[in-house]
């Protein structure tokens, strides 16, 4: 996770540091001049050495390179540890915030899931006292199936009963007609 704020400019000056550095180093040993004191030149501080430089005989030299001075090392050291003190605060910041939210949303979903337990708890009560109340039903139900077949044959018998006095009465006239 990326930082934020006041830690995203520290972390960006740590990246531009360094070449703004060596740029202000360079400027300084461009501006010295070749006839200070030994001490001046341990003290100014040299990155690179300069261009190699031709002698009379067509011969290059090149100057050997110094060092920058101790209290110049101890503040660059400094300031880079605070800089990465800077830059991994921002890290460990983003992990925990990343690790809360999963923490929040493990806590979210176990939730739900208790939530979804109580509501197929409370489906399976009603479920099972649905089949209950069926089959407390089921001898009034059987006893309706067999008026249906009885209704069915009584409807059957008065079929044929109708047909059979139709006959009848096609006979009763035909004999009345005689």
């Amino acid at each position: 996770m990326a930082a934020t704020g006041d830690d995203a400019a520290a972390m960006d000056s740590i990246s531009r540091a360094p070449a703004a550095h060596l740029a202000a180093l360079n400027a300084a040993a461009s501006l010295s001049c070749p006839a200070e004191a030994p001490e001046d030149v341990a003290e100014s501080p040299a990155v690179a050495p300069k261009k190699p430089s031709t002698n009379s005989d067509g011969v290059e030299t090149a100057e050997e390179a110094v060092e920058p001075a101790e209290s110049d090392i101890n503040e660059l050291c400094t300031d880079m540890f605070e800089k990465m003190s800077v830059f991994l605060q921002g890290e460990l910041t983003g992990t925990c915030e990343d690790y809360r939210l999963l923490e929040n949303m493990n806590k979210i979903t176990s939730l739900k899931y208790m939530e979804m337990k109580d509501i197929s708890i409370n489906i399976s009560r009603n479920l099972q006292d649905l089949n209950n109340k069926y089959v407390s039903l089921q001898p009034y139900l059987d006893q309706i199936n067999q008026i249906e077949e009885q209704v069915s044959s009584l409807e059957q018998a008065a079929y044929k009963l109708d047909a059979y006095s139709k006959k009848l009465e096609a006979r009763f006239k035909k004999l009345e007609k005689r």
